[in-house]
């Protein structure tokens, strides 16, 4: 069969979320009957004139909420959902999960009305590697692997492990062993096993602004969250010292969201405050360290700790996926101590087949090629932005733009934030503000600043939306 789906290019919507929706509500509606076969992945691609990959992922989307059964060798097809019962509203058109965004500041889903989305949340997952990673899941399985099924170590698989290790060392100049590795599925579950490991009555100085999950996560396990403002280096260690705080948590390579790198000295000035206490620690947040366009990669701050006073947390999820929802945390050596003392009774949170695939996929070199097919996508993208923005300059100051996967427009006309976006939106794209990402609140003579994201957006609308964008601001030629 044939399925006739009004791909519309125009609507800010990616392709990928517009095939889900369109799928999901015509077997709501009854339109596609249970059991009937939906077209390949290849066919329906090819005549959506899309890429595999969209289509792909539209379809594992359907298939992880139940919408269409996948059958081995034979295809696709609808499923019974007569049982099914509907939370919320999903009327939208955003795939919950996998796309869904993390920040209730960026909860809000896309509307229709956007013609581009300038979203500092979304990554480009076109250029996922579908195909090795088809590939090797099924290979993971091809025998009856018994074991992958029981419970496996409770830190995470050795092997995968090692791999982690042996990249971080690597790559990023990390000093650990495979030993110090906690595997767990995200980083916010890492961040609550953590609190358990220091004690909930400890007090954590986070940048002001920051990546306010973060936040939401330490405050909510009932940690007292003590704001500290950054300066052009980053968290102010005049400040920090005054902030009474035991842990500091930092984004050295890349602060979300000012984009702000930590030179040397600041990261040894924390060193320094960290060791003036016998129970202080940073803790470094390395997103999206994989991703910097000019000069060579910084190292981390945890490859100079030479006093186990440097807990070090990454993810997959910037370098991969969303989806994959692994992350990893090393831990000084007094606090793996803890750890086992304390919380090692929690099985892992990621199956230990996910885990094997990712561990194929590093030690096979699919990983290393990934990221380096991703750095030069994303430089490309980076690159058109801040040609668009040239004509910007006079109007705003452009920050944040060496490292990451987004950048910041700071207004130098008086304008507010609340201005700059309502004309965007009129214009029909959406920026978002910087005070959001604010704890508690903006300092009063911060100019007005809208973040710009850039991932998840093909060159031809990062040239659309700036272009509107010009006309909604009154940039002149």
């Amino acid at each position: 069969m044939e399925l006739m789906i009004p791909l519309k290019s125009q609507s800010g919507i990616p392709y990928y979320e517009q095939i889900y929706s369109y799928i999901k509500e015509e077997i709501k509606k009854g339109n596609l009957k249970p059991s009937l076969r939906l077209p390949s992945t290849r066919l329906l691609a090819d005549h959506l004139k899309v890429s595999r990959s969209t289509t792909q992922m539209a379809y594992e989307q359907l298939v992880s909420e139940g919408y269409i059964i996948a059958v081995p060798y034979k295809g696709y097809y609808v499923a019974e959902i007569d049982g099914l019962v509907n939370i919320g509203q999903e009327t939208t058109g955003e795939m919950p999960g996998l796309f869904a965004m993390a920040d209730s500041s960026e909860a809000e889903l896309q509307s229709p009305t956007y013609q581009v989305d300038f979203s500092p949340r979304g990554i480009d997952l076109e250029a996922f590697p579908f195909n090795a990673w088809r590939k090797i899941s099924r290979n993971t399985l091809v025998d009856d692997k018994k074991e992958l099924f029981a419970t496996g170590d409770h830190q995470g698989e050795p092997a995968f492990r090692q791999a982690i290790r042996d990249y971080l060392h690597s790559a990023r100049g990390v000093n650990c062993e495979a030993d110090q590795i906690i595997v767990g599925a995200g980083s916010e579950y890492l961040l609550m096993l953590l609190s358990q490991i220091l004690g909930e009555h400890k007090i954590i100085a986070m940048e002001n602004p920051t990546y306010k999950q973060a936040y939401r996560v330490f405050d909510r396990l009932g940690h007292k969250v003590v704001p500290v403002e950054m300066d052009h280096s980053g968290m102010a260690v005049k400040l920090l010292k005054k902030s009474e705080a035991q842990i500091a948590y930092v984004m050295p390579s890349h602060q979300f969201p000012t984009g702000i790198v930590m030179q040397v000295k600041r990261r040894q000035e924390l060193l320094a405050w960290a060791m003036e206490g016998t129970d202080r620690y940073l803790i470094e947040d390395d997103y999206d360290s994989e991703f910097r366009y000019k000069g060579k990669p910084i190292p981390a701050l945890q490859g100079m700790d030479t006093n186990d006073r440097v807990i070090y947390i990454g993810t997959f999820s910037k370098s991969i996926a969303p989806a994959i929802r692994i992350s990893y945390m090393v831990l000084p050596k007094p606090l793996l101590a803890l750890y086992r003392e304390r919380v090692s009774f929690y099985a892992s949170t990621v199956s230990r087949i996910d885990q094997n695939v990712l561990y194929q996929f590093m030690t096979g070199g699919y990983y290393e090629r990934h990221l380096n097919r991703m750095r030069a996508i994303y430089k490309a993208k980076h690159d058109v932005l801040l040609g668009e923005l040239k004509l910007f300059e006079k109007q705003f100051k452009i920050k944040g733009e060496y490292a990451g996967l987004h950048l910041l427009l700071t207004d130098r006309c008086g304008r507010s934030e609340e201005e700059l976006i309502l004309k965007a939106k009129e214009a029909g794209v959406r920026v978002y503000g910087f005070s959001t990402y604010f704890i508690k609140s903006q300092p009063e003579n911060y100019p007005a600043t809208v973040v710009l994201g850039y991932a998840n957006l093909k060159e031809e609308a990062i040239v659309q939306g700036i272009r509107l964008l010009k006309e909604a601001w009154g940039v002149e030629e």
